[in-house]
């Protein structure tokens, strides 16, 4: 029979390695608008925003991209980064792990992570979706009862990932993501490879809206999605909520 201080070391045990779990983030390779010219990358605030959070919540981050290695920044999303995020952008660690070093999908142990969160930047509509290392991961992670989650146009990562019964994961599915008429607004609308609006549909997703720009992020069960580059923190304080509520 257990004692009850073995109940307690156990329970310590738990604890512990769910504290030493970390959450994986996604980022693109895709420096250019397909074979335009035109420069694109990560928008960095999707990835620091985050980040900030998470960390300052108790939780390691790793970065992943398709290809592995460098990720590059989409060059307008510098005047948009706040002060905390200029200030992790200019640490050494971050700007190794984050944006020259990051891992391949090769190198990553989903069994590692609580969650894997995509963020955004145009460059991921060209190599998230169909990244079959990328979705291996996710996969996993979701399988294990982990949590997917997104921001604006990292939601592309989502779009073909399946879940254990072989059903397409957006179906059935509360979602959001990157919306046609903040594309419009932005004056994209014609150079991207598909809408997110519309790819949600195709795979039987529901896609819900905020007007543009706003802040916003919704969960479905272990699906969480922010809109668009504002909506980063609140998709990290729904994350967090909700692996608050699985200890």
């Amino acid at each position: 029979m257990l004692k009850l201080t073995d109940i307690k070391v156990t329970i310590i045990k738990k604890r512990e390695e769910f504290l030493t779990k970390k959450i994986l983030v996604v980022e693109t390779n895709q420096a250019t608008y397909g074979h335009r010219s035109e420069a694109t990358g990560l928008w960095l605030g999707e990835t620091t925003e985050f980040v900030l959070a998470v960390q300052a919540a108790g939780y390691q981050v790793d970065y992943v991209s398709p290809k592995g290695g460098y990720v590059p920044l989409d060059p307008r999303s510098m005047k948009y980064a706040d002060q905390a995020s200029i200030k992790l952008y200019q640490q050494t660690s971050f700007q190794q792990m984050a944006l020259a070093h990051t891992l391949a999908p090769a190198d990553v142990d989903p069994a590692a992570y609580v969650a894997i969160y995509y963020a955004g930047g145009h460059g991921v509509m060209w190599d998230f979706p169909d990244n079959q290392g990328l979705r291996q991961i996710a996969e996993d992670i979701y399988r294990h009862g982990g949590y997917i989650s997104s921001v604006c146009h990292g939601i592309a990562g989502l779009l073909n990932l399946h879940r254990p019964d072989g059903e397409n994961l957006l179906r059935g599915k509360q979602v959001t993501g990157f919306t046609t008429g903040e594309e419009i607004l932005a004056g994209k609308r014609r150079i991207v490879p598909f809408l997110n609006q519309e790819a949600v549909k195709i795979r039987g997703g529901y896609f819900v809206k905020k007007r543009p720009y706003a802040s916003f992020a919704l969960r479905d069960g272990h699906l969480i999605t922010g809109q668009n580059p504002f909506s980063a923190r609140v998709v990290a304080q729904e994350l967090l909520t909700a692996l608050a509520s699985a200890q």
